[in-house]
């Protein structure tokens, strides 16, 4: 038997140069923007492993620009698909069909894949089951305290968490704006054998409420966007297969089509709030953890990528020395009235797709426009 009562402890790891504090695609698009400047960086994720949930599912030109710079344009193109046609169909009636290009319809997971494996050739891999717990800070840099009790500490840190963020929570910042607290409507990521995978599926009727399914390049499902049904309060059910095979009944009326197989249940809300800042010091803001805001117009994850390759910019130059504070402060001059405009823009995309869906022929490309 080996006596390993006196041997030393392992080596601890140096002090990365950032920390980045969560893993979707703002959090990886950062941590690739500062590896691939030969930046020490460390990223986190609270979650045990990768999900496969299509979630947002929109790369507009702007992203695919950053994707490029970073070598994973070509990766997500070959994944996803550069135009889509949208049926719209009313009363269960197939009204007219509208194609819409300019961008990429690609599952999210498909893009954090894409961004991980980029990731893994800079020699950083995703450090998944790490929860934070706390944050504290000086001159000199600062330090991450996990829920298991390591501490790690960074030159600065990133908190790209999401809308619940942790670390916007530790630092205290105030998340403003309103929301609603019943759903707006239910999503899922099913299989629905026999619906042509040609198109995005989008039904309305008169009476209200209306069920979309989009395929999913590379994959065999769609993900299912609807108004959630409600019980005899009216109050919104939850998510499940069984549910969203009634809401597909009732507005699609094909009864040959049953959903199968729901990989993803989810609900979403209204919420628009943003940050009141997004620096603190050391640790900054970035995507969701900065603002939240309607779905319409698929601006979500394109907004956190380009908050990425902002802080990462001015992370680089001041770590290079190129610059110094001034850089760190331009990130929140920059930013935040992006988010002021992105909240009033998308809160405006969002009232224009709910009236157009009451029209025969129109759907979610009202928010495009």
């Amino acid at each position: 038997m080996t006596n390993t009562t006196n041997l030393p402890a392992p080596p601890a790891r140096p002090a990365p140069d950032v920390l980045v504090v969560g893993s979707g695609p703002t959090g990886l698009t950062l941590a690739c923007h500062l590896a691939q400047q030969g930046i020490t960086v460390r990223i986190l994720d609270s979650r045990p492993a990768p999900h496969r949930e299509s979630r947002g599912k929109g790369l507009r030109p702007a992203s695919l620009e950053v994707f490029g710079e970073l070598g994973v344009a070509d990766a997500v193109t070959a994944k996803g698909r550069a135009s889509v046609v949208l049926r719209k169909y009313f009363d269960g009636t197939h009204i007219n069909d509208t194609t819409v290009d300019g961008g990429l319809l690609i599952g999210q997971w498909q893009v954090e894949e894409a961004l991980r494996d980029r990731l893994a050739e800079l020699g950083v891999r995703v450090e998944y089951g790490s929860r934070l717990a706390g944050i504290t800070q000086d001159e000199a840099g600062v330090r991450a305290e996990l829920e298991d009790g390591t501490v790690i500490g960074a030159g600065y840190l990133a908190g790209c968490d999401g809308g619940h963020s942790t670390t916007r929570g530790l630092l205290g910042i105030p998340f403003e704006g309103n929301g609603e607290k019943e759903p707006a409507m239910v999503l899922g990521d099913v299989r629905a054998p026999g619906l042509s995978r040609e198109f995005w599926h989008q039904w309305f009727t008169s009476e209200g409420g209306g069920i979309l399914l989009c395929p999913m390049p590379g994959t065999d499902t769609f993900q299912l966007q609807a108004a959630p049904e409600t019980d005899e309060r009216g109050e919104s059910l939850p998510p499940s297969l069984e549910s969203f095979q009634r809401l597909f009944d009732r507005h699609a009326r094909m009864p040959g089509i049953r959903l199968a197989e729901p990989t993803w249940l989810s609900t979403w809300r209204v919420n628009v709030r943003m940050a009141t800042r997004i620096r603190e010091g050391r640790v900054f803001l970035a995507g969701d953890a900065a603002h939240v805001h309607p779905i319409a117009g698929g601006l979500g994850m394109n907004t956190g990528i380009q908050d990425a390759a902002a802080l990462g910019r001015a992370l680089a130059a001041t770590l290079a020395g190129a610059a110094g504070e001034e850089a760190l402060d331009a990130y929140q001059a920059e930013r935040l009235p992006v988010a002021a405009e992105l909240l009033a823009d998308t809160a405006r995309r969002y009232e224009r797709v709910l009236a157009a869906v009451r029209e025969p022929g129109r759907g979610t490309e009202a928010g495009l426009e």
